[in-house]
């Protein structure tokens, strides 16, 4: 039997399942989707949380491990979750406000770059991140010890002239 959209509410858990296999978004046919419905949608899909009402721990983790950026439809997203997003991909940092110091060096050990979304770098996240950064980005490294630690590590790699 084909589920229709408009027909999950009383459908199977397996018709559930399989109607958010074939489209995650269509968990919002569900007023009270069964969590392994709601952890199949946000794998296929971690976008896919936008439909769910109060989505537990664990769904918000699946759903940030499918991609980073989900975490910017997470309402008040916990530390675990944050850091679970900038582990994913650590320009999901520019999505969260006042990311916490953890999560900040997180974020660029997973990729340097992403210091240019951290407002305010303290000294420690720019030591982090000029371990991995090329040059062009010096403009995010503004702390005097962490711009020499960044023209030394240049120097070294011939990519800076004396």
């Amino acid at each position: 039997m084909t589920v229709m959209m408009q027909d999950l509410n009383n459908a199977s858990l397996e018709e559930q399942l399989k109607a958010v296999r074939q489209n995650a978004h269509a968990i919002q046919r569900i007023d009270s989707p069964p969590l392994e419905v709601q952890l199949t949608a946000v794998r296929q899909n971690g976008y896919a949380i936008q439909r769910i009402k109060s989505p537990s721990l664990e769904v918000q983790l699946e759903a940030v491990r499918e991609d980073g950026y989900v975490i910017q439809c997470i309402d008040s997203p916990c530390l675990e979750v944050q850091l679970e997003a900038v582990r994913e991909m650590g320009y999901a940092v520019k999505h969260i406000s006042s990311p916490c110091l953890e999560v900040q060096l997180e974020a660029v050990r997973n990729i340097g770059y992403a210091i240019q979304y951290i407002k305010s770098p303290c000294l420690e996240v720019q030591l982090e991140a000029v371990k991995t950064i090329p040059g062009g980005f010096a403009k995010f490294i503004t702390h005097p010890k962490a711009r020499r630690v960044l023209e030394d590590r240049l120097l070294v790699e011939g990519i800076l002239a004396v």
